[in-house]
C-alpha cells in the first residue's frame, strides 16, 4: 500500500509534464502556420500591387487600315469605263491623269503658257508624258500649284473606316541622268560647231588681170 501511494503522484506529474509539452508544440505549430499564411496583396488606386515588380503595359499594335489602291491595269480599265460613260451621257470625259497615283509621276519640266504655268509630267508605269495645270485631278490627289522648280500636290489617304486624311506633298523637277547630260552636251557642241561653220565667209577667187 505504501508503494502504490508513492507511485500515483509521480505518474500524475509525468502525465502533466507530457501534456504541457504537447500543448507547447501545438502552439508553436499554430504560430508557424499563421506566419506562412499570405495576406491579400494591397492594391493601389491604379490597380497595381506596390510590392510587385513593375511591368510596363503592352501598347496595342494598331493596324493601319489603309485602303490600298487598285493595280495600274485596274485603274486604266476604270478610266476607260468612265470615259465611255461620259461619252454616252454627253458630259466632259475625265482626263487620263485620273488613273495615276502621285508616286507614279516624274516632273520633267515647267513652262509658262497663255493659261499660266504648266508642267510636263511622265506617268512611269506607261512611259507617257502629259501637260498638266493647277487643279488637275489624280487618283489619290490633286495638283494645287506650280512653282519654278517644283509642283505642290494635295494627297488624299483613305482608311477602311471611311476616314480621309489630306496632306501636302512636293515634287521637284527630275534631275537628268548622266546619259542625258552627256547627250545634251554632245548635241550642244554639234550645234555650236555647225553655227560657226555657217558664219565663216567663203574665200572668193580674184579674177586674173589681163
Amino acid at each position: 500500500m505504501t508503494h502504490s501511494k508513492t507511485v500515483t503522484p509521480l505518474a500524475l506529474t509525468v502525465v502533466m509534464a507530457i501534456a504541457g509539452c504537447s500543448y507547447a508544440n501545438l502552439a508553436n505549430v499554430h504560430a508557424q502556420e499563421s506566419k506562412t499564411i499570405k495576406r491579400p496583396a494591397k492594391r493601389t488606386p491604379g490597380g497595381r500591387d506596390p510590392f510587385s515588380k513593375y511591368v510596363p503595359p503592352r501598347t496595342p499594335i494598331k493596324k493601319s487600315g489603309l485602303v490600298m489602291p487598285p493595280t495600274i491595269q485596274e485603274r486604266i480599265e476604270q478610266y476607260k469605263a468612265q470615259k465611255q460613260g461620259a461619252m454616252r451621257n454627253r458630259v466632259p470625259a475625265p482626263k487620263p491623269t485620273t488613273a495615276f497615283l502621285l508616286n507614279e509621276l516624274q516632273v520633267l519640266g515647267v513652262s509658262r503658257t497663255p493659261r499660266g504655268y504648266a508642267a510636263i509630267v511622265e506617268a512611269t508605269p506607261i512611259k507617257l508624258a502629259y501637260v498638266i495645270y493647277p487643279g488637275e485631278q489624280f487618283y489619290d490627289g490633286q495638283l494645287v500649284a506650280i512653282e519654278d522648280n517644283r509642283l505642290v500636290f494635295r494627297r488624299e489617304t483613305v482608311f477602311a473606316n471611311g476616314k480621309r486624311e489630306r496632306t501636302v506633298e512636293m515634287k521637284s523637277l527630275r534631275q537628268p541622268s548622266t546619259v542625258e547630260t552627256l547627250s545634251a552636251l554632245k548635241t550642244a557642241r554639234t550645234t555650236a560647231a555647225s553655227s560657226e561653220s555657217e558664219k565663216t565667209p567663203e574665200a572668193k577667187e580674184t579674177p586674173e588681170k589681163p
